[in-house]
């Protein structure tokens, strides 16, 4: 290694390839282009500067000049010209094989650590792998997975990945607030994912107020929070908690951009067993389908008199019916299920059911 730090292999056969050059006035041959490609890739790998490598090239150029036989001696300026003109073409011819095979070098490293991240992150929302590897790997991202964390994860019209300007944008905001070791931003399935620490409830907070900033606007964006949760399966936990929450928001009417795990705890504990839920649906509701016109008209009726608070006049209103049209539909669920949505134990039951339906999809789809 010389006294600017670069390695001597970096310049290995560089003066010969000059010499020749200068006294011949030959390009360079494609073994020579190969070889300096080959030494630019090699430079990359063992992290030394592209600049550094690149400039000890030229002034190694320089200082054999002189020297070189087909210039030293050389009288004719036409001469020594055309010698000159073909050290700077082969100088030219190297350098830019030198930096290709750096840049692809770097290129091919890039990719081996997007990979790498990507199966760590799916290994890490998915639950899989050892826990004491991927805990290991988790380390390079900043996250003791030791203590609790809580995932984000937001929904736009459109799939997201790492390079969308969106997720760039998110990423920035992100990182300039907490931190590129506070927060983890990635994608999955096309939609937006942040895993933040446990006892930094503000991270998610303002990850959903700049997911929902970013999206775009008319009701298309929306973002879930899971709840925080310890260990290694902590992140798995939480992200499927706030995926099961945006599942949730399609079969509902929830209205609120930012769902919140938390808040939707029953929903998924009555879905857990999906045959005892599909029974009370079709005990319940199953007579409105002896109604003319079938059951989805009465059951939507339930479904917005019972998220209007029972009030008549609003559920009307929202239903664009008059409230006598209202009672009426009221009255002939009452008349075929047996069921009084005016009475507190039976309107419980009938909100259940169906909720239930409205999470099996059903009468769209058969129990």
């Amino acid at each position: 290694m010389d006294d600017t730090g670069v390695p001597a292999w970096c310049l290995a056969g560089w003066a010969d390839t000059l010499a020749e050059v200068s006294r011949t006035g030959r390009r360079l041959t494609g073994d020579e282009i190969r070889a300096r490609r080959a030494l630019g890739e090699r430079a990359a790998r063992e992290g030394y500067g592209q600049r550094e490598m690149i400039r000890a090239h030229l002034a190694a150029a320089r200082a054999a000049w002189r020297d070189l036989p087909g210039v030293r001696g050389v009288q004719p300026a036409g001469a020594l010209r055309t010698a000159a003109e073909s050290v700077l073409a082969a100088a030219e011819q190297a350098v830019d094989a030198f930096a290709e095979g750096y840049e692809r070098a770097q290129l091919l490293a890039v990719r081996r650590d997007e990979a790498a991240r990507r199966e760590f992150i799916d290994d890490l929302l998915h639950g899989r792998g050892d826990p004491a590897t991927v805990a290991a790997r988790a380390e390079r991202f900043g996250l003791p997975l030791a203590h609790a964390h809580a995932v984000g994860v937001a929904r736009g019209p459109e799939p997201y990945d790492d390079t969308h300007p969106l997720t760039r944008r998110v990423e920035s905001a992100l990182s300039g607030r907490f931190g590129a070791r506070e927060v983890l931003l990635t994608t999955k399935d096309g939609r937006l994912v942040c895993v933040s620490p446990g006892n930094r409830p503000d991270v998610l907070e303002y990850f959903a107020a700049q997911a929902q900033a970013a999206l775009p606007a008319e009701g298309e964006g929306r973002t879930a929070l899971g709840r925080a949760h310890p260990g290694p399966g902590g992140i798995a936990h939480s992200y499927e908690e706030a995926r099961t929450a945006l599942d949730i928001a399609d079969r509902l009417p929830l209205g609120a951009p930012v769902l919140r795990a938390a808040d939707l705890l029953v929903f998924p504990v009555l879905t857990r067993d999906r045959q005892a839920m599909a029974d009370l649906v079709q005990s319940v509701l199953g007579p409105l389908t002896a109604a003319r016109g079938g059951a989805e008209p009465l059951v939507r009726t339930l479904d917005v008199y019972f998220n209007a608070g029972c009030v008549a006049a609003e559920a009307a209103r929202r239903l664009s019916l008059s409230v006598r049209a209202l009672t009426y539909r009221l009255a002939r669920v009452h008349d075929l299920t047996g069921s009084d949505p005016a009475d507190p134990f039976q309107r419980y039951t009938l909100q259940t059911a169906v909720i239930g339906a409205r999470l099996l999809d059903w009468p769209a789809r058969p129990l």
